[in-house]
């Protein structure tokens, strides 16, 4: 507690004690405390304070320390009342203080970010986090030029052996940022920074079969690894990583399963997505690993099923359901460090995603 002292007018002085209330509530008790005529202020003193008379103001002396009369007094408290009003506009707004502490900023929004956000997936993810409010999203791209207008315009595109339809974006709002997993990881990690959360939905695109196993290799492992550490090292919290069913299928039993064969056989890419599973389990961070089945463009036909870690080996799902799946995953603790296999059950008809059913 501080007592100073601040010359109001000749002759008379007005001491302030430094408190844990607001600075408003001290205004108005200590204007409180002059017009209490007749009454003792002892009991709004802290006890380590002492007076030396025992009179209705303590805090209001005379040059001659005479008692101050009613008319005084009452003179005294006008310009008191008038002085402190004319503070108040300058406190109204004011926080807390203790013990001298600044008043805190407001928070800012949280930040997340979508890595492959011009993907047939990360599209969608970033469909759905710019249009939450008081979120901010900043979409990681290969090439900033190219990804405003990609993502401005529907197109018909040949992905591998598929050719799929890739609708428009409103991405009104969304930052775009370079952010390519052939960088090192300090670019990574500086377009990382001021987020929260991170989605990664990277993958390498099958093309010339003599390529595949390189490229599956520098993506969806060193190059997802990268951005792992990337994360960690720009103070990423959470990170949510859309993978496959089976990339673990070699220790259940599965390598010789349909899906796992006819999968693995683009670039061995299971094998290459299970190392980066791993690396992201041990990074520290809190993470979701989404490991959809057979992605569709065309909308669900069917209620969204969620299944355990190495449990399913067969399925199909749309990606409508895959990115519902991801955001919901930013923030539902269920999906806390678990893994999530996701197919749709097509004995049933589908439903409104709301929220994770595990």
């Amino acid at each position: 507690r501080v007592i100073t002292n601040l010359n109001i007018h000749r002759n008379r002085r007005i001491i302030y004690i430094a408190s844990t209330y607001t600075t408003t509530t001290m205004m108005k008790i200590a204007t409180a405390l002059l017009l209490l005529a007749g009454q003792s202020t002892n009991a709004f003193l802290p006890p380590s304070i002492t007076t030396t008379r025992n009179s209705a103001l303590h805090a209001i002396e005379s040059s001659d320390d005479a008692i101050v009369s009613r008319r005084t007094l009452l003179a005294t408290s006008l310009e008191t009342t008038l002085a402190v009003s004319s503070l108040l506009p300058l406190i109204a707004n004011a926080d807390d203080v203790v013990d001298g502490a600044a008043p805190s900023a407001p928070a800012a929004s949280p930040t997340v970010v979508v890595a492959g956000a011009t993907g047939q997936t990360g599209r969608r993810i970033l469909e759905r986090l710019a249009g939450q409010p008081n979120l901010s999203v900043i979409a990681g791209v290969r090439n900033v030029e190219k990804a405003e207008k990609s993502l401005g315009e529907s197109s018909t595109v040949v992905r591998g052996a598929m050719v799929q339809k890739v609708p428009s974006l409103d991405a009104a709002g969304v930052e775009l940022r370079k952010m390519d997993v052939s960088d090192t990881t300090e670019s990574l990690a500086s377009a990382l920074s001021g987020a929260q959360s991170l989605v990664i939905a990277v993958g390498f695109v099958p093309g010339n079969p003599l390529k595949m196993n390189k490229s599956a290799h520098e993506v969806d492992n060193v190059g997802t690894c990268k951005l792992i550490d990337a994360a960690k090292s720009a103070g990423i919290k959470k990170v949510v990583m859309v993978s496959s069913i089976l990339t673990n299928g070699r220790e259940w039993g599965q390598e010789k399963s349909p899906g796992f064969v006819v999968t693995n056989a683009f670039g061995g890419v299971l094998d290459e997505k299970i190392i980066a599973e791993r690396y992201l389990r041990a990074s520290g961070m809190d993470w979701t690993i989404v490991r959809p089945g057979g992605l569709k463009a065309k909308p669900p036909t069917g209620e969204l099923r969620i299944s355990g870690e190495d449990t399913l080996n067969a399925g199909e799902i749309s990606r409508d359901l895959v990115a519902d799946v991801c955001v919901a995953s930013l923030t539902d603790g269920k999906a806390s460090n678990k893994v999530l296999e996701i197919i749709e059950d097509e004995e049933t008809e589908p439903k409104v995603f709301n929220g994770l059913n595990m």
